[in-house]
């Protein structure tokens, strides 16, 4: 079946103009920067986030991965970004929607024109879960093979990082990385097998350089790194633990580069602005590895490590 213009998606629809002060800053630097965005859903939807994409024809691997990493970033409240495509994008919307996020699908014809058309009652579910379906194309426009590669640069502009979950030799989701590296964006990418087809892209990316997420620790590290979370929601338990500016301060020294403990005592004297010792610095320590912020490394120095049983 063709594209078709769903009538039954509902929503408020709205056009931005590049002027417009709800533009993303992102996407007027982009390169052949759109001159006007047409959108179905919440407008607040359109913020830095994190690309999710793979391939259509995704193995049960792939799929897995997608909605694993998916549903990871929507439960610390980066939303994910993607192009709905069949196999990898739809999964990663799916997830993200279930975990309670924000998800924003860019589409290669009018943003009123469901392609493919089995995912209309997805599309439905992002803008009734406060996420929008976005097009640099007029409404009513019907998508061209050129179009798809043109919106990758879309994508790949409005998130910090893109995260490549599964892409065969040749791959369209190669563009969608070409697009995150053009746009001095992070490419993240997921290994997998070397006998499979569908992660020979994949993992050549790693091989020219891309960055790998081998676990959830590793992930967990890349979102620390690009979005800088210090206070941090939990979408499922709802628990917030605060950090005070003085373990902030500390937090960010030790996130740049890990410590000792002599270090960390002399940078917390500094940062106290009154009486502070070694007992006052290792009882410190011990709380924030308590709360599974800090992280002892090889040599007894320390650094920060991101897990996602906490909230902070």
């Amino acid at each position: 079946m063709g594209p078709e213009r769903e009538r039954g998606i509902s929503g408020p629809r709205f056009i931005l103009e590049a002027d417009d002060p709800l533009f993303p800053q992102a996407l007027r630097e982009v390169h052949d920067a759109p001159e006007r965005l047409y959108a179905i859903g919440d407008v607040a939807a359109l913020q830095e986030g994190l690309a999710i994409v793979g391939a259509r024809k995704a193995t049960p691997y792939g799929l897995g991965c997608a909605r694993r990493f998916a549903m990871r970033a929507a439960e610390k409240g980066i939303a994910v970004i993607s192009g709905g495509a069949r196999g990898c994008d739809a999964e990663a919307h799916r997830a993200a929607l279930e975990a309670g996020g924000k998800t924003v699908v860019f589409l290669g014809g009018g943003a009123d024109v469901i392609y493919p058309r089995e995912h209309a009652s997805l599309f439905q579910r992002i803008v009734d879960g406060g996420g929008a379906l976005v097009s640099e194309r007029e409404w009513a426009v019907p998508p061209l093979p050129y179009m798809f590669r043109a919106r990758n640069r879309l994508i790949a502009a409005l998130a910090r990082a893109t995260l490549i979950v599964e892409a065969g030799l040749p791959s369209g989701t190669f563009s969608t990385a070409d697009e995150a590296l053009g746009a001095n964006r992070d490419v993240l990418v997921v290994p997998g097998s070397i006998d499979s087809p569908q992660s020979r892209g994949a993992n050549r990316l790693i091989c020219q350089g891309a960055a790998p997420i081998v676990d959830d620790d590793s992930f967990d590290d890349a979102l620390f790194s690009l979005f800088g979370i210090f206070k941090q929601q939990d979408m499922r338990e709802r628990e917030q633990v605060e950090i005070s500016a003085f373990d902030r301060t500390l937090i960010e020294a030790l996130a740049a580069s890990p410590m000792g403990v002599e270090a960390i005592n002399r940078l917390a004297a500094q940062e106290a602005g009154g009486p502070w010792g070694p007992a006052q610095t290792n009882a410190w320590v011990a709380r924030m590895a308590a709360k599974g912020i800090a992280v002892r490394h090889p040599g007894g120095r320390w650094g920060i490590k991101v897990k996602e049983r906490d909230a902070w």
